[in-house]
């Protein structure tokens, strides 16, 4: 599959922009959350952040399969960062990044599921 962006044709789909809200939401939860004073945690979360927005931005531009591939990974390493970071008593960091990463993987699984199997799309 060379191009895949052929097989969602011009519409923009849902995931793009969960992934994309996501990414905000991840990136101000320090702050949103009062856990902006432990570095291990904001960062995760900053970073984790910039990189889930800016892979729902790219793909509202212009779809890529690899974007959710991108977007599934940095959304797992979110889920498990807590602990293996050790920031996991931070129940609010840790949740968080549980939270989003887990939505984040779902919106990417399903999108890439989706451009898999486009007759299972088009058959709703």
């Amino acid at each position: 599959m060379a191009n895949n962006a052929s097989l969602r044709g011009g519409e923009k789909n849902v995931q793009d922009w969960i992934n994309l809200v996501c990414g905000v939401l991840l990136f101000v939860s320090p702050w949103a959350l009062g856990f902006s004073g432990d570095p291990m945690a904001a960062r995760t979360a900053w970073i984790g952040g910039v990189i889930i927005f800016f892979m729902g931005l790219v793909a509202l531009m212009q779809f890529a399969e690899w974007e959710e591939w991108v977007a599934l990974i940095v959304g797992a390493l979110v889920i498990v960062a807590p602990w293996v970071l050790g920031f996991a008593a931070i129940h609010a960091a840790m949740w968080s990044c549980v939270v989003l990463g887990v939505i984040v993987g779902l919106s990417s699984i399903s999108e890439i599921w989706a451009v898999h199997h486009p007759a299972a799309i088009a058959g709703r």
